[in-house]
């Protein structure tokens, strides 16, 4: 099987690109930072004995995002995970417009062109796996003090459930869902100018939960460990006013506002 990974360069995509050339899969590693894909495809070939070619691409452009599928449109992947991503945090007044928009465009525009094209491809053939690394902050009504990041994680989240559903309508083989994890120990954090208050698990322990919930659970949404599952679960019966005063509360202890 082929498995093209998109922000393999680090972190969830890179220890994506570790497990699934485990399981004996070639890789296409996709990124903006061409030597992290160079040391990390020379590492995972020490080890496994799979083809591994590296594109560097910055997908926040979608004109890259169109190449990338005339690229590889070819060589039949079976695996597609749409992992490119990055947050802000700060008051909506005053974070960055660009940096927001640049996140908008990476979060939902990115997923949605290449969760598009390769599905259509997929579908002809009635078979591969699409898996959209989206977040809890999708599962939730929203995140003061991030909010642009949690709606764009929402949109990932509802378009996956919306087309997932269509899918299951037509007898359809091919798999999608939505990754959707708590705090994982990342450059994300970094990028997003945040520390988070609850303990973050690893990349490899968000990636290795990913790849079970694929292909061995193929659930639509795969939320890693129990204390998320349980507090994404019970967000549902909560009022949402005094529910948006308490994520902003905890929201305001991630940074300096």
């Amino acid at each position: 099987m082929l498995a093209l990974i998109t922000g393999a360069s680090s972190g969830i995509g890179a220890e994506f690109a570790k497990i699934l050339a485990h399981c004996g899969c070639s890789l296409i590693l996709v990124a903006r930072r061409l030597d992290r894909l160079e040391e990390l495809a020379a590492d995972i070939l020490e080890r496994y004995d799979v083809d591994i070619s590296v594109i560097d691409c910055d997908l926040s452009d979608d004109k890259n995002c169109y190449r990338l599928y005339q690229t590889v449109k070819d060589e039949n992947v079976d695996i597609l995970i749409n992992n490119a991503g990055f947050g802000a945090y700060g008051e909506f007044t005053k974070t960055d417009l660009e940096k927001e928009t640049r996140m908008i465009d990476l979060n939902c525009k990115t997923v949605h062109i290449l969760t598009k094209l390769f599905l259509k491809d997929m579908v002809k053939k009635d078979s591969g796996y699409i898996l959209n690394v989206a977040s809890s902050a999708g599962l939730i009504s929203g995140g003061p003090y991030m909010a642009a990041y949690y709606a764009t994680k929402a949109y990932v989240v509802s378009l996956t459930r919306a087309v997932n559903e269509e899918l299951s309508e037509r007898g359809s083989n091919v798999y999608l869902g939505a990754l959707c994890p708590g705090p994982v120990d990342t450059e994300f954090n970094d990028v997003a100018g945040v520390s988070f208050g609850l303990s973050g698990i690893s990349a490899k322990e968000c990636a290795i939960d990913g790849v079970f919930g694929m292909f061995d659970e193929r659930k639509t949404i795969i939320v890693p460990t129990l204390k998320m599952k349980l507090l994404t679960y019970f967000n549902k019966f909560l009022p949402q006013k005094p529910l948006m005063k308490i994520i902003g509360k905890l929201q305001k202890t991630k940074g300096d506002l």
